[in-house]
């Protein structure tokens, strides 16, 4: 059994700015959620039987709290999110389970959907289906892997360490040293990729570093001057680093028999047609 978890939040963005503009008979841009659904669709009738879609109903999330410069919704085009919470409702009405998120983000659903999903010994593999550097801390093996849909590459642990430097485990200290633009949080000042891959490449997490860069033995630039950064800026590191680690206590599924596609629900027809929504589902039901 193979378990896809789509990051609806980044299918939506991609597909926005990919296709043409389209609107509906109320004057409402939809092109980003048709073309979203019929990828969708497009896995299942390629053969996909189990399969669920995180979106960031809210932007915002517990993060915006810790730090100020966390990502929010302003500057999101509004015809954009407006499409989050018709996605969401088609979804649902294809009969794919999508799970809003308000407190936390999609990334977060995802990563705890990945870890209840490995629970059972019937998952072979499961596939997170996102590009967001994030999620490559969830990456465990060969059993779960992230999927760029988008430049059909997949990438497994010793593709996470040969990407980034680092195992999956030492991402979200990584992404703490370098940054995360995207997200809105700068990372420590001299701290680039190189530097901190060869780093956390020998001590793997934020509190082995030794103060005394003397220890690392490793050749790092100006490695006296990222040691200071460090010791100054250890608390802001901490913070970064909790940032960037994804939340897998989110209760979302019982069991990833709810996952499975079972066909779209009644009313599925009537709101694919009023997006102008061709593709058939009832045409494709599970065998």
């Amino acid at each position: 059994m193979q378990i896809y978890l789509v990051d609806g939040t980044y299918e939506l963005f991609r597909h926005y700015y990919a296709l043409p503009s389209v609107r509906d008979d109320r004057g409402r841009e939809v092109a980003a959620v048709r073309g979203v659904v019929r990828s969708l669709l497009a896995m299942i009738a390629a053969g996909v039987t189990h399969i669920a879609v995180a979106t960031d109903h809210v932007i915002e999330s517990f993060r915006n709290q810790l730090w100020p410069g966390y990502k929010t919704s302003a500057g999101v085009e509004a015809e954009l999110l407006a499409q989050f919470p018709l996605l969401e409702d088609l979804v649902k009405a294809a009969g794919i389970v999508v799970w809003p998120m308000v407190e936390f983000e999609a990334d977060d659903a995802l990563a705890a959907a990945a870890m209840l999903a490995t629970q059972d010994p019937r998952v072979e593999q499961v596939i997170v289906c996102t590009p967001d550097k994030d999620l490559a801390q969830c990456v465990r093996g060969t059993r779960v892997v992230q999927l760029n849909r988008r430049t059909r590459t997949t990438l497994d642990e010793a593709g996470v360490v040969k990407k980034f430097g680092v195992p999956p485990r030492s991402i979200p200290d990584y992404l703490a040293l370098v940054g995360d633009a995207a997200d809105g949080y700068p990372g420590l000042r001299g701290w680039g990729a190189k530097s901190s891959a060869a780093i956390l490449a020998k001590f793997l997490h934020l509190e082995s570093i030794p103060a005394d860069c003397c220890e690392w033995r490793v050749n790092a630039a100006n490695a006296s001057a990222l040691a200071g950064t460090l010791v100054r800026e250890r608390d802001r590191a901490m913070l970064f680093r909790t940032l960037a680690t994804l939340r897998t206590d989110i209760p979302l599924f019982e069991n990833v028999d709810q996952l499975r596609w079972r066909g779209p629900t009644a009313g599925f027809d009537k709101q694919a047609l009023r997006l102008d929504q061709m593709t058939k589902a009832r045409e494709r039901p599970l065998p």
